[in-house]
């Protein structure tokens, strides 16, 4: 069995070995910060028809929950800012959030983190551990920031000093003793770049956002048809949105990742929107096969697109489950 500071060296090392830009480590306890916060958040519907956010409040706040005996939350970034914006090639051009240009990142993520805890186990020896990336009820920002990998911006998404935000989180809850890391400051200063651009006003108090309306939600989410309310609000996205990351200043210095499976399928790339308009059901399962804009389906992204049109004149779209 290796000594708290080899593992805790080790495993930082096979964390870049692995393309993790950033790893830190917090101790697994209690989220007692939080607790209130995501009360309140909670009734306030902010989570509006995501119910699954109303679950497992505790698990959310108490790692051992999810693995008996935790001891150490190890909080990992993974980058997917891409090469080229295919957002601004066009500006009547439809857009696709940053995140789900490639492979589900569900997929991608899943496996570095199970060959990471095997070598974890190889390695250090009897380790039990569980595996997280935007799955089962994880606290994921709060673990982030605690780990010292960055702090919680206005937009409540985690801002690294050196990255921005353009990157995906994910934990290793493990029964492993480690070295911990601790937080950063805050760096958003007086800045409201984020509250100030967002469209559909969802960011209605610093740090706090409205999941309810935010385009991610309406895009994505949202089951049915999308509230009238907002139309002519969505400034092009059909999936997803990434308007308050874009404006935020720390993301001037994010760079391009090194991962291929990252990269978008040559036909999204060169998209009209006319063709974007008459995408069929096979093109869709072509170019989305392995992507996280398959969560939305083939009938909700044609909703989006048709509620972008003008005159919405469209009939209305089947219920999306």
């Amino acid at each position: 069995m290796k000594s708290i500071p080899s593992a805790t060296h080790f495993i930082k090392s096979i964390a870049t070995e692995l393309g993790f830009s950033y790893c830190g480590i917090a101790k697994a306890e209690f989220l007692a910060e939080e607790a209130p916060r995501l009360e309140a958040w909670l009734k306030r519907n902010y989570q509006g028809k995501m119910s699954y956010l109303e679950k497992h409040f505790d698990k959310r706040l108490d790692p051992a929950l999810l693995v008996p005996g935790a001891k150490s939350v190890i909080s990992l970034i993974y980058n997917y800012y891409p090469e080229k914006d295919l957002g601004q090639k066009d500006t009547d051009q439809f857009k696709v959030a940053k995140y789900a240009y490639g492979e589900d990142y569900h997929l991608v993520i899943k496996e570095k983190l199970k060959t990471f805890l095997d070598k974890i186990q190889e390695t250090i020896g009897s380790v039990s551990g569980r595996a997280f990336v935007d799955s089962a009820p994880v606290h994921e920002r709060a673990w982030a920031k605690k780990a010292g990998l960055g702090w919680i911006g206005k937009n409540s998404l985690l801002l690294n000093k050196n990255m921005g935000s353009f990157f995906f989180l994910a934990e290793l809850i493990v029964d492993l003793e480690l070295e911990y890391d601790g937080p950063v400051k805050d760096y958003c200063g007086t800045c409201t770049a984020c509250m100030d651009a967002c469209p559909t006003e969802a960011i209605p108090e610093p740090y706090v956002v409205d999941g309810s309306k935010c385009i991610s939600y309406f895009t994505i989410e949202l089951k049915g048809e999308i509230p009238q309310e907002v139309k002519g609000k969505f400034e092009n996205w059909i999936f997803g949105c990434d308007i308050c990351q874009d404006v935020c200043p720390w993301n001037s210095f994010s760079k391009p990742h090194h991962e291929p499976r990252f990269n978008p399928h040559p036909q999204l790339e060169s998209l009209t929107r006319q063709e974007w308009t008459e995408i069929t059901e096979e093109v869709f399962e072509t170019i989305f096969k392995n992507s996280a804009v398959k969560r939305t389906r083939y009938e909700g992204l044609k909703r989006n697109i048709r509620f972008l049109k003008p005159d919405n004149n469209a009939a209305p779209s089947a219920r999306t489950e």
